[in-house]
C-alpha cells in the first residue's frame, strides 16, 4: 500500500511540474534550471511526510480498510485531494531543504550536490563574473521561495476537490500552522549554534530539545498527521490522538537523524560522514555528551564543533569523545522511550484498525533507519 501511495505522489508531483513548464519556459530560457533542479528534488526520497498525512486520513475512517489507491473503480472519491496534499507536503519540504542547506553550508543533499552547490557550479561553468558561492546561495534562496509558493498551490489545488469545504479550511489551518512552526524552528536550530554560551549549562539540554520539538517532530510526523485527519473532517478525539502519537515519535524521529547526522554512513546517508559536527549542530546528543565529558574533553569538543575544515582525523576524535561518553546510549533510551509513548498513544485511540497497524508499521521504519 505505501509503495503504490509513493508512486501516486510521485505521478501528481511530475504532472505539477509539467503543468508548470510553459510559465517558467515563457519567462526566459536561462530560467528552466529552476525546474529541473525542482524536479530533481521532488524525486525519490523516504515520502514519510506525505505518508503520515494519507494514514491520518485513513485513521479518522475517511478511506476503507484494504482498497487499492491505483485502481480508480476502488478508491474513495477524495483520493485525489489527499494524494495532491501529501505532493504538496513533500514540495514544502523540499523547499525547507534547499534553505537548510544554504543555512548549514551543506554542499550535498541524497549523496548529489545540494541546490546552492548546482548553481554554483552553473556559475563556474560559465565563467560568469562575481564570486559563484555567492551566486549559488541566491540562486538557492530564490529556488527555495520559488518551491514554497508552489507547495500553497498544490496544497490549494487539493483543496478545491475536497468534497467538504470546512475539511478543507481545517487542513489548511493545520498546514499554515506547521509553515510557521517550523520556520521559528529553524531559527531557534541557528540560534542555538550561534548563542549557546550565552545560556546556563542547565538549559542547554531544554533548549536543544525545543529545536527538535518545533524545526522537525512537529513539521516531519505530527502535522502531517493532523492535516491528513483534517481532510478526512476526523473529530476533535482523533485529531487529538494522532497529535499525541505524532510528537514523540517526531521526537523519536529527529534523535535518529541527529546519530546520523555524527554516526551515520556516507554511503547509505548521502551525506559526509561527521557533517552535525563540521556545522556545529547543538544537538541533544551534543548537549548530553557534553554533561557526559571531563572539563578538557568538554573543552575540547566546544572548541572544534562548527568547524568547517575538521578534517578526517578530528571527526573521528570527536566521534570517539561522544562514544565514550555515554550519550548514544542515553539517546537511543530516550528513542526508546518516545518510540514506547506513541505505541501507547495508539493502543486505545478512536482510529482505525488497519491504520493504527500501518501506523505502527512507519513507527518501526522511521526510528530505525539506516538514513
Amino acid at each position: 500500500m505505501s509503495t503504490r501511495l509513493v508512486d501516486l505522489v510521485q505521478a501528481r508531483l511530475d504532472q505539477f511540474f509539467t503543468e508548470r513548464s510553459a510559465l517558467v519556459t515563457s519567462v526566459a530560457p536561462d530560467v528552466e534550471t529552476f525546474l529541473d533542479y525542482s524536479a530533481d528534488l521532488l524525486r525519490g526520497g523516504k515520502r514519510f511526510r506525505a505518508l503520515f498525512c494519507y494514514w491520518g486520513w485513513q485513521a479518522v475512517g475517511a478511506g476503507r480498510d484494504g482498497f487499492d489507491p491505483l485502481a480508480d473503480d476502488n478508491s474513495p472519491v477524495d483520493l485525489p485531494a489527499v494524494v495532491t496534499a501529501a505532493a504538496a507536503l513533500e514540495i514544502f519540504h523540499a523547499a525547507a531543504l534547499v534553505h537548510d542547506d544554504i543555512m548549514d553550508n551543506s554542499d550535498t543533499r541524497r549523496g548529489a550536490p545540494a541546490a546552492h552547490k548546482r548553481f554554483e557550479t552553473l556559475h563556474q561553468a560559465g565563467v560568469w563574473t562575481g564570486a559563484p558561492d555567492e551566486f549559488g546561495r541566491s540562486a538557492a534562496l530564490l529556488l527555495g521561495d520559488l518551491l514554497l509558493g508552489w507547495s500553497d498551490e498544490m496544497l490549494d489545488e487539493g483543496m478545491s476537490v475536497l468534497r467538504q469545504p470546512s475539511s478543507a479550511a481545517a487542513a489548511r489551518t493545520e498546514f499554515n500552522r506547521m509553515r510557521t512552526e517550523v520556520t521559528l524552528g529553524q531559527y531557534l536550530d541557528i540560534l542555538e549554534e550561534k548563542s549557546w554560551r550565552s545560556h546556563p549549562e542547565t538549559e542547554l539540554l531544554t533548549r536543544a530539545h525545543r529545536v527538535i520539538v518545533f524545526k522537525s517532530a512537529k513539521y516531519s510526523v505530527q502535522a502531517p498527521l493532523a492535516i491528513g485527519a483534517r481532510l478526512g473532517g476526523g473529530s476533535s478525539e482523533q485529531v487529538d490522538a494522532l497529535r499525541t502519537f505524532g510528537l514523540p515519535l517526531g521526537i523519536a524521529y529527529q534523535l535518529r537523524d541527529d546519530l546520523l547526522g555524527v554516526f551515520g554512513d556516507p554511503e547509505v546517508t548521502g551525506k559526509p560522514a561527521g557533517d552535525d559536527l563540521r556545522e556545529g549542530k547543538r544537538t541533544v546528543l551534543v548537549a548530553l555528551a557534553r554533561t557526559k565529558l571531563p572539563t578538557n574533553a568538554r573543552n575540547l569538543l566546544d572548541e572544534l564543533l562548527g568547524d568547517a575544515d575538521l578534517d578526517r582525523q578530528q571527526i573521528q576524535l570527536l566521534q570517539n569523545a561522544i562514544e565514550e561518553s555515554g550519550a548514544i546510549d542515553h539517546v537511543e533510551r530516550i528513542i526508546d522511550h518516545n518510540v514506547g509513548l506513541a505505541r501507547e498513544a495508539l493502543a486505545n485511540a478512536p482510529l482505525g484498525a488497519g491504520a493504527r497497524e500501518q501506523l505502527l508499521e512507519l513507527t518501526d521504519t522511521v526510528t530505525k533507519r539506516k538514513s
